[in-house]
């Protein structure tokens, strides 16, 4: 998970390099960035289902494989859109193979037979840790290589392949967890995509409203504060990856705590997530009017703080509902609305350019307000819908 991860987000900072020296425009990188959502998405609705059949290591198999492949094309593609389209493409495969697979395979391997003393909500937490380590940590690095060492658009991805190659021999001598059970051989393939918890009430009142802010806040930290900010800061490479890191780090930090904050009883990890972001949404709204280095880096601490408590109470009340048979294809479906929140910058520089009167102040505003929509709609339901607490007890 760590190691796609890094492949995921090693592009972000790297945003402003295409812009200032390769003669992209702010739309095209902001539409390159969105691009891995459209490997992302396959990657989970078909790997999650598919491995709640055939087991977590044959469909997680191929993510480092085709991630390596997507960093090799984004290497040599640096002044290619064809080649930057399809090597975020395939990293997004990887990565969403990473995360609805990987991250069903660590909350199993995080209970009993495999950890029998794993606190409650531990499989969560750790998923949600490795691939905010693996963002931040990618990011940071592409972003410090690209600022002053050589090759600039293509040392980054070195490094990642290298981090991928060691990922796909530990994956070789991991546990397998999910075994095809008698009779299941007999379901269609197309009975098996089918994943009824996504119609749990508690799925559509709680945790719909919150997905898209998970990378809707870390999108807003590390892609549009940096492109905003690139004209007025010496060193916009090593900066943007500043604020991957601040943004990261906060998340990963706020992740940590997540034991303390969440209860299975009722929303309050995921009303502390929303309250965050509209922080967040409020923090930069300030941050794109003064366009100053403090007032950036603190929007990107707490926007960051909104991406890891949402990433992670998103996650725990996902596992509450999952019945034992869906639980990594109900996983993917809560990732795949995540990453609605990544068209955020695409399209808000779409925004600007077709109505210079709608700034970016006044979008964060608008996302601030729509935010406290979410938070009303998730304070109404506050212990709706909660399985039993036998259930509750033993997930």
């Amino acid at each position: 998970m760590f190691a796609v991860a890094w492949g995921g987000n090693e592009f972000t900072p790297l945003l402003v390099m295409y812009r200032l020296y390769h003669g992209f425009s702010a739309l095209e990188v902001d539409l390159f960035l969105f691009a891995y959502v459209f490997g992302i998405v396959p990657g989970l609705l078909l790997g999650g289902p598919l491995s709640d059949r055939l087991g977590r290591r044959p469909i997680l198999l191929p993510a480092p494989p085709l991630t390596v492949l997507g960093s090799l094309l984004l290497a040599f593609g640096a002044d290619s859109a064809a080649l930057l389209v399809a090597g975020r493409m395939l990293c997004g495969v990887a990565l969403g193979l990473g995360m609805a697979v990987g991250g069903s395979w660590v909350k199993e391997l995080s209970s009993a037979p495999w950890d029998p003393d794993a606190a409650p909500g531990a499989g969560a937490r750790r998923a949600a840790m490795c691939l905010t380590a693996g963002f931040g940590l990618g990011a940071g690095a592409a972003g410090l290589l690209a600022q002053w060492a050589p090759w600039p658009s293509a040392l980054s991805y070195i490094v990642h392949i290298t981090i991928a190659a060691v990922a796909m021999v530990a994956l070789l001598r991991a546990v397998e967890t999910r075994t095809p059970q008698p009779g299941e051989e007999q379901v269609s393939l197309l009975d098996d995509l089918r994943i009824p918890s996504a119609g749990h009430r508690r799925f559509l009142f709680v945790i719909v409203p919150l997905a898209p802010w998970v990378f809707g806040t870390a999108a807003s930290a590390y892609a549009v504060l940096p492109g905003l900010m690139a004209d007025s800061v010496d060193y916009p490479l090593a900066f943007s990856a500043v604020m991957c890191l601040v943004g990261l780090g906060a998340g990963f930090l706020i992740q940590s705590l997540g034991r303390g904050i969440d209860n299975p009883r009722n929303s309050r990890g995921v009303v502390v997530a929303l309250s965050f972001v509209i922080a967040g949404m409020l923090s930069a709204v300030l941050a794109t009017m003064m366009l100053t280095v403090p007032m950036a880096i603190f929007a990107s601490i707490v926007l960051g703080c909104g991406y890891g408590m949402a990433l992670v109470s998103g996650l725990q009340e996902v596992q509450r509902i999952a019945g034992p048979h869906d639980l990594a294809g109900l996983t993917a479906v809560f990732y795949s609305l995540t990453y609605l929140g990544f068209a955020m910058p695409a399209i808000m520089a779409a925004i600007v350019e077709t109505f210079p009167v709608v700034t970016y102040p006044v979008m964060f505003a608008v996302g601030a307000v729509v935010a406290a929509g979410c938070l009303a709609l998730v304070l109404v339901k506050w212990t709706a819908h909660l399985p039993d607490r036998e259930t509750l007890e033993r997930r």
